[in-house]
């Protein structure tokens, strides 16, 4: 059962991001029908649809090829990936110019603030989110797949 072993390692990580983007998407659709205001939040929306299931993919691919060479559990494995995301993320969106560094955190679309403290958390939350989703999802589809 090795055949494609990449590709089924691909789509393995690539469905729990889309699944959960898919249910984003669809409650922010309904809020913003129910509240007319939303449409800033609607441009954030983009780099996580475009950058994140690829990414998951390709993470996944790359736990199967260390796999046999340096066997680390696939939360842990998981949770380095927003170390990755995170920087490129906020240097897309900076760019961008929906995002801008202010004295006491960031500003985002020049109507929200994020304070310095709730920065430090933020990643905290984010890797503790994907050590779960990779240990349990994508750990659930890659043994449905005959990966691990």
């Amino acid at each position: 059962m090795n055949r494609h072993l990449y590709l089924r390692a691909y789509m393995a990580g690539v469905a729990v991001p889309t699944v959960l983007l898919l249910i984003g998407f669809s409650t922010l659709m309904v809020a913003r029908s129910m509240y007319h205001g939303l449409a800033t939040i609607e441009r954030l929306l983009i780099f996580p649809l475009a950058i994140v299931p690829n990414a998951f993919g390709l993470w996944n691919m790359l736990y199967v090829a260390l796999r046999p060479h340096w066997h680390t559990p696939i939360g842990l494995h998981g949770a380095v990936l927003p170390l990755f995301i995170g920087p490129i993320g906020f240097t897309i969106l900076s760019s961008l110019g929906y995002i801008r560094l202010a004295n006491s955190g960031i500003t985002v679309f020049d109507t929200q603030h994020v304070s310095t403290a709730a920065l430090c958390v933020l990643p905290l939350v984010a890797i503790a989110a994907y050590y779960l989703l990779w240990k349990y999802a994508v750990g659930f589809l890659n043994r449905v797949q005959g990966i691990e």
